[in-house]
This record gives structure tokens, C-alpha cells and sequence, in this order.
């Protein structure tokens, strides 16, 4: 074994020592960005080269600091992000919101489908349905400027038209002429606030977590806002935690004008997500 290859499995035990999720992904993920070669490479990675800077990196990590931060990058789909400090790190579970929205555009039949991402953060929801649904018109929305400093750079080149401006009130030239909306809003709830994992509660902006005593006050207001932007038939997706699969839905109501109300998995079986169709006149 190789010393880089000693080093990340020492680093390894470090992190789990520390409470990291996943130790060894992220000290190789540490280990090649700081080398500059991929996770399956290491063993490349000559003695004489190891940097020892790897143990700054690793003792950044095993304060809890999170990965995205350290390497400036973060991945999504078939996205590579750039991402820091002031921006929500998206997570692998809003992978699957994305792929339930590209199939629901996609069964529309719609040949220039409309398509509006509230709260986008990272842009990483609106960048993944711009690439991967070619000929649809995306539209995206952050209020936060330490946020969009990233989100610009993230869409630089793209054909997403980005905004700044609360979601509640974004887009009113489109009212009525969406297909489908989508967001990954804040909704922990201020009473959960010392179980949330420290890599968000002391790294990602508190606007992105939370909202509310239930975590339900943006989800509530997105409602309208959904309502009002959609045609007749368009969808919204919304994600949320997986303790309110039993709530979300019922914010979507037939008096409200809505069909079809229901929640839905992620990848590990828990409820992610929430869908409904605006419903027909």
C-alpha cells in the first residue's frame, strides 16, 4: 500500500471517530482533490508526492466543516457545482424530486414546457431540468445575494433565466403559463433546530433550513404561489422532510384547487416529496 493510501485509511478512522456519516468517501474525496486526480487513482499518487496539507483538510472535515466547502464543489445528477459559504449544499435526496419532475414534464407532451424553480439555491434543481429536457424554457428564483453569488456562477453559459426576489411574489408575467413548478424550500421547523446534523445547522444559511414552528410557514405560502403560476393540468413538486409526508399533501387541497395530491419516496424509502395538479376549470 502506497502512503497516500495509509494516510486516507488513518484519515478514514479519524472521521468516524469524529461522527462523519461517511468516512471514507470523504477522506478519498479530500485526498483527490487535494492531489488533483479521481477517487480511483489515488494509488497513482507517488510517496514522494503526498501533500501534507491532506491533514488540514482532514481536521477541517473532522470539525464537522462539510465536504462541498473544503473541495468548492458539489455533485448533483449530472451536475458539478460550485459551492460555499452563504449557499444551500444540495443533497442527494433531491436528486429523485428532480427525476420525478422530468418524467412528469415529460409525459405532458408539451413541446417547449415551462418550468419554474422557486428557492433555487445552488440552481442545482434548474440547471439539472435545463440539461436534461432540451427544449424547455426554465425559469429560476433566489432571494438571498450571498446565495446568488454562487447561483450566478453556477448558471454562467446556461439558458436558465435567473432572478432575485421572493418566491411568493416572483414571476407574475408568467401567471397561469407554467407547466410545472418546482422547489426544495426551507421547511425544518425552529423546534428541531439541535438535532440538525452540523455540517447545515452551522455551515448552510438559516433561511434555507428553516421556517417556522413546524417547518411548514414557505411550503404553506409556495401553495398560492404554485396556484397562481400554473396553468390548468400544470404540476407542483415540493420537497420536505421525511417526518412530514403526512402533512404536506393535505396543504394541496381540492378547495384550494388542486387534484391529485400525494407524496412520494426517496431512494431509501422515506417520504421526500409532495405532487399535485392544478385542476381543471
Amino acid at each position: 500500500m502506497n502512503l497516500l493510501l495509509m494516510e486516507v485509511a488513518q484519515a478514514t478512522q479519524r472521521l468516524a471517530d469524529a461522527g462523519v456519516p461517511s468516512p471514507r468517501t470523504d477522506a478519498e474525496e479530500l485526498a483527490a482533490h487535494l492531489h488533483g486526480v479521481k477517487r480511483g487513482e489515488l494509488h497513482t499518487v507517488p510517496d514522494a508526492e503526498f501533500d501534507a496539507r491532506y491533514w488540514e483538510v482532514v481536521a477541517r472535515r473532522e470539525a464537522r466543516e462539510p465536504l462541498q466547502h473544503i473541495t468548492g464543489r458539489a455533485y448533483f445528477r449530472y451536475l458539478e457545482l460550485q459551492v460555499g459559504p452563504g449557499v444551500f449544499v444540495p443533497r442527494p435526496e433531491t436528486e429523485s424530486v428532480v427525476g420525478w419532475a422530468i418524467d412528469a414534464v415529460r409525459a405532458m407532451d408539451v413541446v417547449e414546457p415551462c418550468i419554474v424553480d422557486l428557492c433555487t439555491g445552488s440552481g442545482a434543481i434548474a440547471l439539472a431540468l435545463a440539461q436534461e429536457v432540451p427544449r424547455s424554457r426554465v425559469y429560476a428564483v433566489e432571494l438571498s445575494e450571498d446565495a446568488l453569488v454562487w447561483t450566478r456562477k453556477n448558471m454562467e453559459g446556461s439558458r436558465v433565466e435567473l432572478r432575485q426576489g421572493d418566491a411568493l411574489a416572483a414571476f407574475p408575467d408568467l401567471d397561469g403559463q407554467v407547466d410545472l413548478v418546482v422547489s426544495n424550500p426551507p421547511y425544518i421547523p425552529l423546534t428541531e433546530w439541535e438535532y440538525v446534523a452540523p455540517e447545515a445547522r452551522d455551515h448552510d444559511p438559516q433561511m434555507a433550513l428553516f421556517s417556522g414552528e413546524d417547518g411548514l410557514d414557505l411550503i404553506r405560502g409556495l401553495e398560492r404561489t404554485a396556484h397562481r403560476l400554473l396553468r390548468p393540468g400544470g404540476v407542483v413538486v415540493v420537497e420536505h422532510a421525511d417526518t412530514q409526508g403526512g402533512q404536506v399533501p393535505w396543504i394541496f387541497t381540492e378547495e384550494r384547487g388542486w387534484a391529485d395530491a400525494a407524496d412520494h419516496p426517496d431512494l431509501n424509502n422515506r417520504p421526500r416529496f409532495a405532487t399535485a395538479r392544478k385542476a381543471l376549470p
